[in-house]
């Protein structure tokens, strides 16, 4: 029986090796049982430093109350996501985010076990962020400027409606209202947000950017918020972003993806106008226009309780979707062309454009990356193409595979006219259902159509001939 045990044991260790995360299992007395490779990467420590000695003799900094194994024991409750700071046997600090569960025999509690993510790095890397936004604050108005590189004269389009959402947005800029924005990945919502604090009378502010699914939870609300010193083990004082972007715009990136409770806080600085550090009694006023943008649509967001409904309904005072490339067909050639003169202008190239059969698979295909798919296709074809124009031997494995290629090439191939008698055939198509709807009245299918009532009588004329 003991034998069975044994390789029980021995399966069970080998198993908890391979896993890719700090784990720490102590007893009911606090003393270390079992500590993998991974924890002791993370700490600092070698294995035979940690196995079998008192937790707090390796971790000289913590106590019964500060370490979360040890309140775990304590409490026989399990906790989540809990950050933790303290300093190892040797000095060093060590920052960790921890999930520490119980361990429960036959009902009865044996130990508890840890399962640590080292975010020291991280921490690190966003507090260097945050001293590169301070530095840029002190600097001139220009260097300020050219963090929003562009304004709305970038984002080209031919669709109407498309057009009509940046006049409005751009006529909107003045204001010092939060905006909503929301779109698919790739429609151009940062790009969008820019040429708003560009057309704004924050212009020569500051314009700080923040992607919420970027940084952990406990950091993201220091970094937004600031810090105060003596708010946790080795915080200093040190400014949030919202502090930094004063007088200026920030940019919250998929603010879907910050955690609920932090959702409630960056309210309260909307409707206040006012920060608080993380361990901080002070409060500081701060001018700042919150523009936020969200990858999904705020009533989904809200229905998987992504989004708090009072955020929303203070966010929604001005809002903006950003429509997906599928939807604006008469973009998918007209941006294929500018972004074949960017590169070749890049690639020093001289590509004329797009032949039959790939502006067949542009039109067919439904961009689900939109238009950073449609660059990034285009930029691929380009460096690929030996010819003057890009063909379907250039098309990247992806776009062929999400692709219907035979069910798309097929007409194309059987006929060399194809393309311009579909494109004929679908205008036909549009003018019937128009005038079907309108029943056969031709000034409103005209509008309708949003073309003059000339250009239809004309088109109609050219149809049945």
């Amino acid at each position: 029986m003991n034998s069975i045990s044994n390789v029980t044991e021995e399966i069970l260790s080998a198993i908890l090796k391979c896993i890719d995360e700090a784990i720490h299992v102590v007893n009911t007395n606090g003393i270390t049982i079992f500590y993998n490779e991974v924890a002791a990467q993370h700490d600092g420590l070698d294995i035979k430093e940690v196995i079998g000695k008192p937790l707090l003799s390796v971790f000289p900094s913590l106590n019964e109350q500060s370490s979360t194994l040890l309140k775990v024991i304590e409490t026989k409750k399990p906790i989540f996501n809990e950050t933790q700071s303290f300093v190892n046997l040797h000095g060093r600090k060590i920052e960790t985010v921890n999930t520490t569960l119980p361990i429960f025999v036959q009902g009865e509690l044996i130990g508890a076990v840890e399962i640590a993510k080292d975010y020291s790095r991280i921490k690190q890397l966003s507090e260097r962020l945050v001293e590169v936004h301070k530095s840029l604050k002190h600097r001139s108005g220009k260097t300020l400027k050219q963090q929003a590189a562009y304004t709305f004269s970038d984002m080209l389009s031919k669709n109407k409606n498309f057009e009509q959402i940046k006049q409005k947005a751009e006529k909107l800029a003045k204001s010092d209202s939060p905006i909503l924005v929301y779109g698919e990945s790739g429609t151009g919502k940062e790009l969008f947000v820019q040429s708003i604090h560009n057309a704004s009378n924050r212009s020569a502010g500051p314009f700080i950017a923040q992607n919420c699914a970027a940084i952990p939870e406990n950091l993201l609300e220091s970094i937004l918020f600031g810090t105060s010193k003596g708010s946790y083990t080795g915080a200093v004082d040190r400014p949030g972003l919202f502090e930094l972007a004063n007088g200026g715009t920030l940019f919250l990136d998929e603010l879907n993806s910050m955690p609920i409770d932090l959702q409630a806080k960056l309210l309260r600085v909307l409707e206040d106008g006012a920060v608080r550090r993380v361990g901080s009694t002070n409060v500081v006023s701060v001018n700042v226009r919150v523009i936020s943008a969200m990858n999904v649509y705020p009533g989904d967001a809200m229905e998987k309780n992504q989004l708090r409904t009072d955020l929303f309904y203070r966010l929604n005072v001005l809002t903006f979707e950003l429509m997906p490339l599928r939807q604006r067909k008469e973009d998918i050639l007209y941006l294929s062309q500018i972004f074949i003169g960017h590169y070749n202008k890049k690639l020093r190239k001289h590509i004329t454009g797009l032949d039959d059969q790939v502006t067949a698979v542009f039109i067919g295909h439904q961009w689900p990356g939109n238009v950073r798919e449609l660059k990034h296709t285009i930029e691929y074809m380009m460096n690929v193409c030996e010819g003057q124009v890009l063909t379907e031997n250039d098309l990247p494995v992806m776009l062929k595979h999400m692709t219907p290629m035979d069910e798309i090439l097929k007409p194309v191939r059987s006929n060399s006219f194809i393309l311009r008698e579909q494109l004929k055939n679908f205008e036909r198509e549009l003018i019937t259902d128009a005038l079907e709807a309108c029943n056969g009245n031709i000034q409103k299918a005209a509008a309708l159509l949003d073309i003059p009532r000339q250009t239809l009588q004309y088109k109609l004329k050219k149809l049945n001939d």
